[in-house]
């Protein structure tokens, strides 16, 4: 069994513009691109947005994958640059740059892209009572500008990747009300949910973390949920683009909290809607977010998620306990932490999503550092098919992922 538990430290957002409040989120400019790749995908691109779940692409690291995940790893970055984190500013948590000049001016201006919609999220959670009283406005910010939809115009990108794809891309924590959402990290129940009859009575439900789940569904007086802001667009592309006979696909990116809300959005556009595209997921850095059941549910919905992962990087290993469903698991388990029952009642028993990507980044204390999505990049251009560090990234993570992991 592996067991992963604790909540991080945070910290109260500082007045330097520009820069996240927490390692939840990026600190440093990631990869430097601008740039457009030339690799041609074509007729491949199903197999390389995971139709075979990456097998043969993965160890080494194919080239033309490489060059899609660093270029997903902008998007995703962009998503940061765009962000007002100054509290002192009167645009804090909103979008600094029109949606027209969006990409060009978060330093990825030849992506080929337009961008369609910008999305927020409310949280959920509120300030104590006795804190509401002469509380600052950035403390109590419940609705902030989160990410953004693209999609594939230019032709000639559209060629090289053999279809039209459309983007969703999501930041990372950034404000005290969402670093709350963090901490909610039990698991809560998927509303509507049917458990098949075929799994028996004692099936477990699907269930995901209710913090990020409150972020995904909530709303305000005068915002819609991201869910709902998400559906609308989602509805509207393909109605537009779905019978203009280029494949579609939509692929939906981001860093830590960004990452498990691209889960989130991957699994309820593959309910919503019967029409779908290929729905795939690239993430880098993110946190558990559900439980083994939740994964299935994915699965038998052919959602992809290719998750890249640092093994230095401690919020990709929480919340929660992980307990492989392939092994028996005594009422006392061998390392003598919790009796199995208690871990099926805890709430806290989670599952690893997707096919993983590790990187071995270096070890050191600096959890920041460990987690930062410019680092993130860099180990990904590090591997390459003349390069294959990626076995020594998997004996590393193989060392390291070994006993109790305490954050």
């Amino acid at each position: 069994m592996r067991l992963a538990f604790g909540v991080s430290r945070s910290s109260f957002p500082t007045r330097e513009p520009r820069r996240s409040t927490d390692f939840f989120a990026s600190t440093s400019t990631a990869f430097p691109s601008g740039r457009p790749t030339t690799v041609k995908i074509g007729k491949r691109w199903r197999e390389y947005q995971g139709a075979n779940n990456w097998d043969g692409l993965l160890d080494p690291l194919d080239d033309a994958l490489r060059s899609e995940i660093l270029r997903y790893g902008e998007f995703a970055r962009a998503a940061y640059t765009c962000f007002d984190f100054d509290p002192s500013s009167p645009t804090y948590g909103t979008c600094r740059f029109p949606k027209r000049s969006l990409l060009r001016r978060s330093g990825i201006p030849h992506t080929g892209y337009c961008i369609s919609r910008n999305l927020t999220a409310t949280s959920g959670a509120r300030l104590p009572g006795w804190a509401e009283p002469g509380a600052p406005a950035w403390l109590s910010r419940g609705t902030s500008w989160i990410g953004y939809v693209a999609v594939c115009q230019d032709e000639d990108e559209i060629e090289r990747l053999g279809r039209r794809d459309i983007v969703i891309s999501f930041r990372g924590t950034a404000t005290f009300l969402e670093w709350m959402e963090n901490l909610r990290a039990t698991l809560t129940h998927l509303p509507s949910v049917v458990v098949p009859a075929a799994l028996g009575s004692d099936a477990a439900e699907p269930m995901v973390e209710r913090g990020f789940w409150s972020l995904f569904t909530s709303s305000s007086s005068t915002r819609r949920s991201l869910r709902d802001q998400v559906r609308q667009e989602i509805r509207r592309l393909i109605n537009k683009y779905g019978t203009r006979g280029k494949p579609l696909s939509l692929t939906v990116t981001g860093h830590s909290l960004g990452a498990a809300l691209a889960v989130l959005t991957a699994h309820d556009i593959t309910t919503a809607f019967q029409d779908a595209p290929m729905v795939t997921v690239v993430s880098f850095g993110g946190p558990r977010v559900g439980n083994a059941s939740f994964r299935r549910r994915l699965e038998e919905r052919a959602t992809k998620v290719l998750r890249i992962v640092n093994t230095q990087d401690i919020i990709t290993k929480v919340p929660g306990f992980v307990v492989e469903e392939d092994r028996r698991v005594p009422a006392d388990d061998e390392n003598g932490w919790l009796p199995s029952w208690l871990l099926s009642k805890s709430g806290w028993v989670y599952a690893d999503i997707g096919r993983e990507l590790r990187l071995s980044g270096r070890r050191t204390a600096n959890v920041v550092a460990c987690h930062d999505l410019g680092v993130y990049l860099n180990l990904v251009n590090q591997l390459s098919a003349n390069c294959p560090l990626r076995s020594l990234a998997m004996r590393a993570a193989t060392s390291q992922n070994q006993g109790p992991i305490l954050g």
